[in-house]
Formats: C-alpha cells, structure tokens, sequence
C-alpha cells in the first residue's frame, strides 16, 4: 500500500502545468548530450552530478525510443525520481515492519509518502528522490546485515551507499547515522568491523570524486545563510520526531499474533541518528563553507517516518488492544485527518507552477509572444541562457547578442560570452533586443560582460515592453524611435 500510495501521488500532477524550473532544464540539456561530449562538460562544471546525468542519457534514449516518449520530454524527465520515491516508499515500510511490527511498517511507508518535501521531489528531474531511495535501502541492508551477518550484504551496503555518494556526495552523511546505530545497539565487535570496513570502502570509492570537485566549488557560490522555510521544515519534524521516539513501541505495536521485530538494531537507534545527524552534520559545514540546502540530504525525511511510524501504529492501535477504547482512536484518527486535510494545500501548491524559483517553460513562452525574427537576445545574467534548454524552438530566430560560444561547444552550462566591447558593439548593431532577466529584486553581476550590457542599454535603446515571467523578467528594448507603441518611461 505505502508503494502504490506514493506512485499515485507521484503521478498525480506530475507535469506541473508543463513547468521546467532552472535545475530541471540543466538535467533535460545534459542528459540529451552525447555521452562523448558529456564526459569533457563534467571536466568543467557539475561533475558532482555526473552519474545522474549518465544514467539520465541512458533513459532518455530508452523512453524516446518508446511508446511511452509521446508524452514528451517533461514525464520523462520526472519518472526516474517517481519510480525512485515508490522503492523508497517500499523500504521505509519494510524498515518499519522489521524494526517495530506490520503496523508500524504500514503507517511508515503511509507517512513517508505523505509529507509534502517527498511528494515535492517525487516530481523533480534532479538526484534526489534516486539517492534517498538509495540510503533507504542500504539502511534496510544495513539492519539485516546486523541481524544475520553475511558477506553479500555488506557487499550490498557497501555497493548502494557508494551509489548513493556517487549520485550526490552529501549521501555520504547516513554513514554517521548508521554509525551511531551500529555503536548505540551495541552490535558484536565483528559486526561493527565490517561495517567499518564497509564504510572506509564507500570513503575511498567516493573519495576520487570528492577531491576533483573541490576544483568545481565556485558553483555552490551562490549558497549563503540556510533559507528559513527549510530550517523550519527541518525543525518541526526533528521535535516531532523526538515526541514520536518517546511513544513506547514494542510489545504495544505489534498486531495480533504477530512475532516481535527481530534484530539488534532498534527503532529509536537508527531512527533518531537518520533523523537528526545528517542535517545537523551538514549545518555545522556550512560554517566552513555555505553548503546547505536541506535537498541535499532529503534522506533525513526517512528517519521521521519510521518514528513516526511506530507512533501510529501503537497510537491507533485496534479497539480493545492493550487498553484501546473506541472513543480514543476515533480522537486520534480525526485529528490524523486533519493534519492530512492541512497538508492538502502545500501539496496542490507543489504541483503548480508557483512552486519553483523560476519556470523555463513561461520564459519561452514569454520571448515567443513578444520577439519578432531578426530580434537580439540578451540573457542578464549570462546563467540564464539555460532557460533555452527546456524549449530552444521559441529561441529561434533570435541573435543571442552575447554568446561567443554555445554551451555545448564550449563544454559547459550557459555558453562562454564575448569581451564587454564585444559585447557592445553586436548590440548597436540590433534594433529590437529581447532581454531575458532576473527579476528586479535580485543583485546584478559585477563583471565586465553584464556591465557592458547594462550600459549600452542604457545609452542606446528605449524600453518598449515589459512584462513579468514566473522567476523572470522579459524586457523588449529599442532603438529611438523604434518601439511602435507607447514607450516605457
């Protein structure tokens, strides 16, 4: 039930009005690159997310090649990470029935899926959902292995936490966790030498890439103070989780008949490390270097359900089992409903195009209704050129003023652009430019190529048109006396 629960949520809305936000556009342009030409990209820039990219090539020529790839680019690009949300679905809820009983395991599984950050990347064409799968299922591997020890599974550990860190190096953090379940359940020294050595294999399997990417570190530049919203989010399932921890668990969870949960590792053990030690781990480095971004360890969410789990199954336990009055549980079901019915808002919301920073698909269609052929092209700043990956036929017919070389010619995200006076000089020759750009709230780059624009604009052309794009502003300039219509002041 907890699978099938996730997959129908997964699906449900899974286009999002057709919206592509920024990171989805960088997945749907590199993974549509030949791998002889994605391999030099990941020299330069996001080799962190090279695997994913990989395997993402690798998809696309399998569903393009399909029935299935008339649906279009944008359900492609997004059921990898629906597919990947349903096994973890699937683990949780066996995680919990092996930790605290069938019951437990089924409210897990229900309210993993259910929390509103995991429906939120169950329809994302990034990592995420792949390697919070992953992390689930090496926990799952993990609690077996410390129950029956056997080397084809701490090969199987060792094999989906290395994937795991290989999709996103953060993945590297459920290692603490498992740590400090291994050493809290007080595992046989044995047990906790293989999963040392289990571990150091992960470190050193990771560690080749952990090193190249720190020539890449520009690239989390932009990441300063964590933002509020994640922090809050974080906060309320940590207490939540911690309450959770304190309702007692076994024998009371556990249904009719049913054997009690075998295994050293306990549910409190590994539930509250996998809960708590990821984030707080990658909080800490971000003093060091600003790094946090609560995707970037999404796997936490799994630590919360298996508590939260086992919380509703001895909670809403059957009328009659270990004191359990109707009127009880039927107070406690309607008040899980209504935390349910709350929800359903920020999860319709998830599923609109408001939900994301920008939207690539609502810029394209934007510089599609005002451009006219022979047009020029701006992007400001130049980062934004990737809105044209998630639909390049609207682009069309533009001169892009800026670029020297393409993103694909030049082996990198966004294209490399001309010197400044370049830059200027290719301006004066347009008459009608098309400007693509950040909203008016954000900071503007500093450097030569974005000044030259800014200026020449400024100095050369009038503002005809302007009108507002989810995340995005779409400017029209002219020569003087070239607008056609009243002129903005």
């Amino acid at each position: 039930m907890p699978s099938t629960l996730m997959l129908l949520l997964g699906a449900w809305g899974i286009r999002r009005q057709g919206a592509v936000w920024r990171d989805e556009a960088v997945t749907l342009d590199m993974a549509h690159r030949a791998l002889a030409d994605l391999w030099p990209t990941l020299m330069h820039v996001d080799v962190v997310h090279g695997l994913y990219y990989a395997l993402m090539h690798c998809w696309f020529v399998v569903y393009d090649a399909s029935p299935c790839g008339v649906l279009g680019d944008v359900i492609g690009l997004r059921l990898p990470s629906v597919a990947a949300m349903t096994a973890a679905a699937a683990g949780i809820a066996l995680l919990g029935q092996r930790l605290a009983g069938r019951r437990a395991g089924l409210f897990a599984g229900v309210t993993f899926a259910l929390i509103p950050v995991v429906q939120q990347y169950a329809q994302e064409g990034r990592s995420y959902a792949m390697v919070c799968a992953l992390v689930v299922w090496s926990t799952y591997l993990l609690v077996v292995a410390a129950a029956r020890p056997r080397r084809k599974l701490w090969a199987g550990y060792t094999a989906l936490m290395l994937s795991a860190c290989l999709l996103h190096e953060f993945a590297a953090l459920a290692l603490p966790a498992h740590g400090a379940a291994v050493i809290l359940a007080r595992l046989p020294r044995p047990v906790r030498r293989s999963w040392a050595l289990a571990s150091v294999g992960v470190l050193a399997g990771l560690a080749p890439l952990a090193v190249f990417s720190t020539r890449q570190s520009a690239q989390i530049g932009w990441l300063m103070w964590p933002d509020p919203i994640q922090l809050l989010t974080f906060a309320v399932l940590a207490v939540l989780g911690v309450v959770c921890a304190r309702v007692p668990v076994l024998p009371h969870a556990l249904s009719a008949g049913e054997a009690p949960p075998s295994g050293p590792i306990g549910l409190r053990a590994l539930g509250v490390p996998l809960l708590l030690l990821p984030t707080l781990l990658l909080f800490l480095l971000s003093y060091a270097e600003p790094a946090y971004v609560d995707r970037y360890v999404l796997y936490y969410v799994a630590g919360f359900a298996l508590l939260a789990g086992a919380a509703l199954g001895r909670l809403l336990r059957p009328v009659g089992e270990r004191g359990q009055t109707r009127g009880r549980r039927l107070r406690r079901t309607a008040a899980l409903v209504l935390v349910v019915a709350a929800l359903l808002p920020v999860n319709v919301h998830l599923r609109s195009p408001d939900s994301r920073v920008d939207d690539a698909t609502a810029v394209a269609q934007a510089v599609g209704e005002v451009a006219e052929a022979g047009d020029g092209l701006l992007f400001m700043p130049s980062r934004r050129r990737i809105w044209m990956a998630a639909h390049p036929q609207e682009f069309r017919g533009l001169a892009d003023l800026a670029l020297a070389r393409s993103p694909l010619e030049s082996h990198s995200l966004y294209g490399t652009e001309r010197s400044g006076d370049a830059i200027r000089d290719r301006m004066l020759t347009a008459r009608r430019i098309i400007v693509a750009g950040d909203p008016e709230d954000q900071p503007t780059d500093a450097n030569d190529q974005e000044i030259a624009k800014h200026a020449t604009l400024w100095d050369s052309f009038q503002l005809c048109t302007e009108r507002e794009a989810r995340g995005a502003r779409i400017t029209v300039y002219a020569r003087p006396g070239e607008c056609g219509g009243p002129i903005l002041p």
